[in-house]
């Protein structure tokens, strides 16, 4: 059976632990990787192409269905963000990604464009956003949300009814207690423990 091909828009090092993912999930086959626009251009990333940039993605919709935002976020979502709604405009679809070491409980809701990575759990009654990176080993536990356009970096831990304000970065080993609320936009350094008020 033939797998449908999916773009990866951008090719720093996120994209190469994405890569990794989507191959180890087995639902596309790689079409190839577009840089953006003014980066250096490589001739390969991990034996996928570089296609061009983001001006060719008109001509490259026309021959590819699916894409996925293989641009880290670290202090800022505005990148991923731009490019998101970019993609949507042109009418690509933004399937949601999941590493199969990873858990995503069937009572959870994952948005379009999210990508799971390994060893990420997900539990009942959690919500995310769409355009999301749920990082390696990361922890979102029951009812809690995180709102589109966030980064739960590596190993963070967001405990059960914690709630992630859209566009924020929760850093890595960072830690909420239950029921917390982070505003939108919010930077969490690595290692905080977030109490709220």
């Amino acid at each position: 059976m033939n797998q449908p091909k999916i773009l990866l828009i951008g090719a720093g090092g996120h994209c190469r632990a994405c890569i990794d993912v989507i191959r180890a999930e087995g639902r596309f086959s790689i079409a190839g990787v577009v840089e953006r626009d003014g980066a250096a251009i490589s001739e390969d990333l991990l034996g996928c192409a570089i296609l061009g940039t983001d001006q060719q993605l008109p001509e490259l919709r026309r021959k590819y269905d699916y894409a996925l935002v293989t641009v880290g976020q670290m202090q800022t979502a505005s990148l991923r963000v731009r490019i998101y709604e970019h993609l949507q405009s042109l009418g690509f679809d933004l399937p949601m990604v999941c590493s199969p070491r990873a858990y995503v409980s069937p009572h959870a809701v994952v948005g379009s464009g999210t990508i799971i990575m390994h060893d990420a759990l997900v539990n009942v009654g959690a919500r995310i956003g769409d355009n999301c990176i749920i990082n390696t080993k990361a922890l979102v536990e029951h009812d809690a949300v995180v709102e589109s356009h966030c980064h739960i970096s590596t190993g963070a831990i967001l405990n059960g009814g914690a709630s992630v304000g859209a566009r924020t970065f929760f850093g890595s080993n960072a830690v909420s207690v239950q029921g917390v609320s982070i505003p939108a936009e919010s930077f969490i350094k690595a290692g905080t423990v977030e109490k709220g008020l």
